[in-house]
């Protein structure tokens, strides 16, 4: 059992990067991770992406120094590689796995299953908590989404992630209105409304806390754009940053966005769309900053203001 890494030698991003990986299982490898402080989207697949600079701290903290052939081999030889051939195909796979992890944690941060004493009534607690995440999850895949779909949802938890990362500790109502705020989705103004009942219903008869149930409704009621909170405190400011971490991404995940979102509204003519769409951009640049937290403004702010002035730009002309 062992973590593995290889020089610094792949450039990107201004910088050379490692392959740090397990020659045991994907478990222990995100768990040293975590350990690092390394966040959950640096997760390739097969391995963690590290950047130079936290080359030797990883080493001091354990990871075996191999050369980059050794990565290659061990992985093979363990069955843990993904081969490229193989990445469109466990992309999604990958991507659930991650979920039905994220979800069975929530159980126990947020109370669903420990309060529960007897064996008996502690399984049947897991059961409808697991129920629970199943429903969640088909909704998030239903045919008519594009954007508001299983990848966002990814995309919002790996953005809390990251934030955690950074230092802000995430509250479990954040994390359930994460899981919950576009589980209803029709494309209207009334979905955040239908999402936080679905919410505060469902969880309310699995027994949480009325408090937390509550303040998990309102959150998500807070997502809608016209609602949004000026100056929100840090767990549903984690929220609201996590939402729009899209805008920060990389060019071609924005296009991407961008595409999923206009299809999300393909009954809408062009020139109607590019009005409202660009209308709603720029009120997120005409505020002093698009992010709530420091830690997210840190991370993504710039970045984010020069995507939404890019997708403005080709709106409008």
């Amino acid at each position: 059992m062992a973590i593995l890494i290889d020089p610094p030698a792949w450039p990107a991003h201004g910088t050379l990067w490692s392959h740090l990986v397990s020659d045991t299982d994907y478990d222990e490898l995100h768990a040293f991770a975590r350990r690092l402080g390394i966040p959950r989207r640096g997760f390739d697949l097969d391995h963690y992406d590290l950047p130079a600079a936290r080359y030797e701290e990883a080493v001091a903290r354990g990871a075996l120094p191999v050369t980059a052939k050794d990565i290659v081999h061990r992985l093979r030889d363990t069955g843990l590689r993904v081969r490229q051939i193989e990445r469109e195909t466990m992309t999604p796979i990958r991507r659930r796995q991650y979920l039905h992890a994220e979800w069975a944690m929530l159980a126990e941060l947020s109370g669903a299953t420990t309060a529960a004493g007897e064996t008996q009534v502690a399984a049947r607690a897991a059961d409808d908590w697991h129920r629970l995440g199943e429903h969640l999850i088909a909704r998030w895949n239903e045919p008519h989404r594009t954007y508001h779909d299983e990848r966002h949802l990814e995309d919002v938890l790996l953005a809390l992630d990251h934030l955690a990362t950074r230092g802000e500790r995430l509250s479990p109502v954040t994390l359930l209105a994460a899981w919950f705020h576009d589980a209803v989705y029709a494309g209207t103004d009334s979905d955040e409304l239908a999402s936080a009942h679905l919410a505060t219903t469902t969880l309310g008869d699995l027994g949480l806390d009325p408090a937390l149930v509550g303040q998990v409704g309102e959150f998500i009621v807070s997502t809608a754009p016209a609602l949004r909170v000026r100056d929100p405190a840090p767990p549903l400011a984690h929220l609201l940053d996590a939402d729009l971490a899209i805008f920060a991404s990389s060019p071609h995940r924005y296009e991407q966005y961008a595409t999923a979102v206009r299809t999300e509204y393909a009954h809408v003519p062009d020139a109607d769309f590019a009005a409202g769409r660009s209308r709603i951009l720029a009120g997120y640049l005409e505020q002093p900053t698009i992010y709530r937290t420091i830690a997210a403004q840190g991370l993504w702010e710039q970045r984010a203001r020069q995507n939404v002035a890019a997708e403005i730009e080709r709106l409008l002309h």
